[in-house]
């Protein structure tokens, strides 16, 4: 070719040309031949080469394979061959035209560099989709490290851009980057938040994707559906997405209700208010009516001996309701609600369960319910929680008690109108 080209100068200046205008208009054929060359092959092994492969790509059952074809890898890795060819024959074909070959060697070297990033970028795409597939994203959130590495791939092809384009090598441009680092670290603050961050939420196992969590500060509620290097998306209950720093999750506080799911039980704790005025001592009517109850006629029975033997072994003179033991009807009533909850087949009897009596208030004595749901699943575990709650709202009448809640206007009504 070289041979060829300098006997096409020579064809032409015996025309009367000047060896300037033989020296342009060979450097000219010369480009068009090579580029022409490169088409060509470019064509047959994208057209040809590549649609044969993603043809028998198709019928195969492995999922490597298609990935690569959906992320595009094999249509960049068959760009560098015409880029390659390009680059080759301006190199050695173009001797005589020294500019010209250093303007097509350079510029086919930036597009094999550039399509080299944009193959890692695919191939690290096509890794985290498997990465994903097989369910290992779960315990560990590695996008964040994915795009870090992409960071770097994209950082060091700048530098071997810049250096092909002005004809240094990439240790020179590094050498004159120290004067620049305030600037790229401020450029690149995010990212170098978000890695710290990442690899102290990951270290500490602080946050997964599928986790729900709580940030009232960002306005999030619902569940981790994407970690990366930046920013962490989380999906609230109502389907919105509320997007939240990376480094924020380091910086600030936030809920995890993950330990809550992997636990035995989801707690319940809730209190309802007494009148105060309704609380009185059991009389023995009141006693026999409520031994009729199954969950506690045991402990009827039971309390009662109890409250008898110490009585008499202390001579308590019974004929004053202040002397001596006697029983309540919210006593009771505390005892048939932590023997309801005993019972009770979605409540776990291996965690923490019990009916405690809180400082009274003005509204009354709180009574609260403090247990674990073994059903986890928000829906069921409200549905469980108000239908046991139901119940005991419904129940306290029969202990001869009464709930207090602050008086409507029907109350009102309602009094002035007897």
């Amino acid at each position: 070719m070289v041979d060829f080209l300098d006997v096409l100068k020579v064809y032409i200046e015996s025309y009367g040309a000047s060896p300037k205008l033989a020296q342009l208009l060979t450097g000219l054929a010369g480009f068009l031949i090579i580029t022409a060359v490169s088409c060509l092959i470019g064509y047959l092994s994208g057209r040809v080469i590549l649609n044969w492969i993603k043809k028998f790509i198709s019928r195969s059952k492995t999922e490597l394979d298609d990935l690569l074809v959906k992320r595009k890898v094999l249509d960049k890795i068959f760009l560098l061959i015409p880029a390659f060819v390009f680059f080759t024959l301006s190199k050695h074909l173009l001797i005589s035209h020294p500019a010209l070959e250093t303007f097509l060697t350079h510029g086919s070297a930036v597009f094999l560099i550039i399509t080299v990033m944009a193959a890692l970028d695919a191939s690290l795409d096509v890794l985290l989709d498997l990465y994903r597939k097989f369910g290992l994203s779960f315990p560990f959130p590695v996008k964040s490290f994915v795009q870090v590495v992409k960071v770097v791939i994209y950082v060091i092809g700048g530098v071997l851009v810049i250096a092909t384009v002005i004809g240094k090598t990439p240790v020179f441009i590094l050498s004159g980057m120290g004067a620049l680092t305030a600037v790229l670290m401020l450029v690149f603050k995010d990212p170098i938040l978000g890695l710290v961050a990442g690899i102290q939420l990951t270290k500490n196992e602080m946050i997964k994707l599928g986790d729900w969590i709580e940030m009232p500060k960002y306005g999030a509620d619902g569940t981790v559906i994407d970690l990366a290097l930046t920013t962490v998306k989380v999906q609230n209950f109502d389907n919105t997405v509320t997007t939240v720093p990376t480094y924020a999750l380091i910086s600030d506080s936030f809920k995890n209700w993950r330990y809550m799911s992997a636990s035995g039980g989801r707690r319940i704790k809730r209190s309802f208010y007494i009148d105060m005025s309704s609380v009185t001592f059991c009389t023995e009517e009141m006693l026999m009516r409520f031994s009729k109850i199954q969950y506690i006629s045991e402990h009827i029975a039971s309390k009662q001996n109890e409250i008898k033997k110490y009585n008499e072994e202390n001579k308590v003179d019974l004929e004053s309701l202040a002397n001596g033991r006697r029983m309540t009807n919210l006593g009771v009533l505390r005892a048939y609600m932590e023997a309801y909850l005993r019972n009770h087949p979605m409540i776990s009897n291996d965690l923490t369960l019990m009916v405690r009596q809180l400082e009274p208030t003005p509204e009354g004595v709180p009574i609260q319910v403090y247990c674990f749901c073994m059903d986890k699943a928000w829906v069921n575990y409200e549905g469980i929680q108000s239908d046991i709650y139901d119940h005991f709202i419904a129940v306290v009448q029969a202990f001869d008690l009464r709930l207090f809640q602050r008086p409507s206007g029907a109350d009102l009504f309602g009094k002035y109108a007897e």
